[in-house]
């Protein structure tokens, strides 16, 4: 009779067997002097990145997949490597003009790129991992204790946004990053975009980082207070 241990070991055999075949047909080619895992998808993603995002947020997004690419090398981290460069490349498409939706940016970015991936043949746990990278990407209290795929893009994102863990990457390669995609104003122009989105779908930001951006610099901001939404409870106590 065979045990679930048996089963999961099995499965788990099984799942680090297609990740190193997948890593075995990956190409690599070096982008800013690091060696990134090449392959048509990979291909198509930073063609529809380019397409959707502004400059400064598409230089973010690179910056932020070589990043994660670089720690993955110096942390020895074994993981789907073209998980992560989709969803890192994709992780703020839900900022972008043409992206649009109900829910808060990173669940309208998140539905997006996996309707992208979803298209071009990818499923299962991979569609699944990316769907989690992006639409977790700004919640690293969550991400960084997810799977390696989902820690991993986050961690080289964070870097970029606000400088976390900015002593892991060589000053060297630092500066070539920098060089190659410069930041272009970012820190004032991602702001402006939060506060767009922000003044758009006040409804969307209340539990997420937009929030912040509101009540520094949006006039008459008002989020919903997740304190009166328990105390308004209709019931009887």
């Amino acid at each position: 009779m065979t045990n679930s241990i048996d089963i999961d070991m099995r499965v788990a055999d099984s799942t680090e067997s297609s990740r190193e075949t997948r890593r075995q047909l990956l190409d690599t080619r070096l982008i800013a002097g690091v060696a990134v895992p090449d392959s048509p998808l990979i291909t198509e993603v930073l063609e529809y990145a380019h397409e959707l995002y502004e400059p400064y947020l598409f230089n973010h997004a690179l910056r932020s997949w070589l990043f994660a690419a670089r720690i993955a090398q110096l942390k020895g981290i074994d993981c789907d490597l073209e998980v992560v460069a989709i969803g890192t490349i994709l992780h703020d498409i839900g900022l972008a003009a043409s992206v649009a939706g109900p829910n808060r940016f990173e669940v309208n970015g998140a539905a997006a790129t996996l309707s992208f991936v979803k298209d071009r043949g990818v499923s299962g746990r991979r569609a699944q991992l990316i769907w989690d990278l992006v639409a977790l990407n700004s919640t690293p209290s969550i991400a960084l204790h997810k799977e390696a795929e989902v820690a991993l893009g986050t961690m080289g994102i964070g870097l970029d946004y606000g400088g976390f863990g900015f002593e892991l990457i060589p000053s060297v390669d630092m500066a070539t990053i920098l060089q190659a995609f410069p930041r272009l104003k970012m820190k004032t122009r991602f702001a402006d975009t939060c506060c767009r989105l922000v003044s758009a779908r006040p409804e969307t930001s209340s539990d997420n980082f937009l929030r912040d951006f509101g009540e520094r610099f949006v006039p008459g901001y008002r989020p919903v207070s997740t304190v009166d939404l328990l105390l308004n409870a209709p019931f009887e106590e």
